[in-house]
């Protein structure tokens, strides 16, 4: 395996292989998640799933396979190594109450080594080894052996490395089986009982597979789901570039034509820079398609940060003004088969970009005015700009540390690097800890008080267009145990009589005792009845539909309470304008 090896041949060699197998094809999601809070950005092909794990029944029945673009920023700071990036593509297969380990264990192995020739025998596997709280894998220990793997090349781990969730406290969870590719026949570090757990560099990871088959309870014990699901996982760049014999992502097809473009035109910068600008693009670029622009809440802030990130690189190498114009193109290129909406938002993609660069530049401007400022405060004879001021130089106007250095250095002053990087060690272990939080709920965040919630959601919407407009269009929403909020399309600020009566159309339906019931349909069924939905290209060919009573129509994927009366009295308690293009938030609860 040496031979460069195209993203898009392995994506298509997936999708059929599981095609073959019955699986229905999901297309890929939004990068805003729907129906999960908890997160900024879809960043796993099972978050999109999360009412089907949890037993909703799929449109498309119990076999599903997909190649779903996500988005993770926990780990920021290693993007530009060789293989961690902002975006990235996971494969993955789910099996909803079918099939379980054998045939799970077993096609991925075939895939593998039959579909995308890896060799066997550079091949390794873990299972969970068990502890006091829920015993071995056996099973899939026992199907490794099988299909002929040895004893030596079968690690049984421990639950840091080989037990998955529950995301909370509590939800569904289970042991996972990795798969990992072996580089070389040695420990880097010498260690005679060098695994997968070791991070040597000796095993790449492949693919993963999870089997939700118990339930964490609030009092801490393990209980049997009664559907046990399947969620399966493998990064399509990764395995790319092992096939390809490659040692790095980023000298994948994928980012070949971003990568050659700034090796020619910003030769100063160091590698690690480089492939930060092309996948901070990448990232940005993606975000931007599917409606998520810069901004200063939310996943917008992330897509503001990563573009400014990029910006501040472009700067230290004076790329030229069509930079962001040439990097697009590169990748809306090579996307374009699979993703086609890249290719027509790419005008209004660029336009995003090239406006949130001017801000940046306004913001480099007040930043040097601020530094200019604190400077003329300073004692003198003082010499040295205190590492708090040059972060915060960084965190508010995107000052790299470089940048406030150069300046210093013009004066004959020097900067605490040191204190800048406690400063900076501080904002991520606080940003980290915030991401922690974000996530906690997820598949456990099916609480009683946040289907109400979801549910009402369906009902604000239809009040929305019956007093605003038709015009009206869900934009997004987010929903916690104690309030809802939901992001619509509208040009003006609601009046208070605006408020007053959507709440008044709320509260009726609610006390009408409307029954809740789900049908399934094609889009083009769904559409003569008149469902509220997008009707984007990610739609598959059968979708879920729920109606309320004669109240509300529209697509979704749960979870719904059975009927209205189970809501209580619904209170809108604000109304803002929440994002740019004249998107509004409402807020509401009990």
């Amino acid at each position: 395996m040496t031979k460069q090896v195209s993203a898009a041949s392995v994506r298509q060699k997936y999708l059929d292989f599981y095609k073959a197998r019955q699986h229905a094809l999901v297309p890929s999601a939004s990068l805003q998640p729907e129906n999960d809070p908890t997160v900024l950005f879809t960043t796993a092909g099972m978050h999109p799933l999360v009412p089907y794990l949890m037993g909703s029944p799929h449109p498309l029945g119990k076999r599903l396979v997909n190649s779903q673009k996500c988005v993770r920023t926990q780990d920021i700071d290693e993007v530009g190594d060789d293989w961690h990036c902002t975006f990235f593509e996971m494969l993955g297969n789910w099996s909803l109450g079918d099939y379980f380990k054998k045939e799970a264990i077993t096609w991925t192995h075939d895939f593998i080594t039959r579909e995308l020739g890896f060799d066997p025998q550079r091949l390794a596997v873990t299972v969970f080894g068990g502890d006091d709280q829920t015993p071995a894998d056996e099973t899939s220990y026992e199907v490794w052996r099988a299909i002929g793997y040895p004893p030596e090349r079968i690690f049984r781990l421990g639950r840091k490395d080989n037990f998955w969730g529950p995301v909370g406290n509590s939800g569904p969870c289970g042991p996972d089986s990795e798969t990992f590719f072996i580089t070389r026949d040695y420990c880097a570090k010498n260690d005679p009982n060098c695994s997968p757990a070791c991070n040597c560099g000796r095993y790449v990871e492949i693919c993963n597979n999870v089997f939700m088959e118990y339930n964490k309870q609030a009092d801490g014990t393990f209980a049997k789901l009664p559907q046990p699901n399947v969620d399966f996982g493998m990064g399509l760049l990764r395995v790319a570039s092992i096939m390809s014999g490659s040692s790095s992502v980023y000298e994948s097809d994928i980012y070949a034509k971003a990568m050659t473009y700034l090796h020619q035109t910003a030769p100063g910068l160091s590698v690690k820079s480089q492939r930060i600008i092309a996948d901070h693009l990448q990232a940005a670029m993606f975000a931007i398609s599917d409606g998520v622009t810069p901004s200063n809440v939310g996943a917008g802030y992330i897509v503001r940060r990563v573009l400014r990130r990029a910006f501040r690189l472009a700067n230290q190498a004076n790329l030229e003004p069509h930079y962001i114009d040439a990097i697009v193109d590169g990748f809306v290129t090579v996307y374009s088969s699979h993703y086609p909406e890249l290719d027509k938002k790419r005008n209004a993609i660029i336009h995003e970009m090239r406006d949130e660069e001017q801000k940046f530049a306004k913001a480099l401007g007040q930043g040097l005015k601020h530094l200019e400022k604190e400077l003329g405060r300073m004692d003198a004879g003082e010499t040295v700009i205190s590492g708090q001021l040059a972060f915060f130089m960084f965190e508010t106007y995107g000052f790299p540390l470089e940048v406030t250095q150069e300046i210093a250095a013009e004066r004959g002053m020097t900067v605490d690097a040191e204190g800048y990087e406690k400063a900076y060690a501080g904002h991520q272990a606080k940003s980290r800890a915030a991401g922690e939080k974000l996530f906690k709920g997820g598949l456990s965040d099916t609480s009683m008080e946040s289907t109400r919630l979801h549910t009402a959601t369906h009902l604000l919407h239809e009040a929305l267009r019956r007093v605003l407009g038709t015009h009206v269009e869900q934009k997004g929403s987010n929903i916690t145990p104690e309030r809802l909020r939901f992001d619509f399309s509208h040009p003006d600020k609601m009046t208070k009589e605006q408020i007053d009566a959507v709440e008044k159309i709320v509260n009726e339906a609610i006390e009408r005792s409307l029954d809740v019931h789900l049908e399934n349909m094609t889009v083009d069924d769904a559409k003569a009845r008149g469902a509220i939905g997008l009707f984007e290209d990610r739609y598959a060919d059968r979708i879920n539909v729920y109606f309320i009573g004669d109240f509300s129509t529209e697509i979704c994927g749960g979870p719904h309470v059975r009927n209205t009366r189970e809501l209580g009295k619904f209170k809108i308690q604000k109304e803002e304008n929440g994002r740019r293009h004249q998107i509004y938030r409402t807020t509401a609860a009990w």
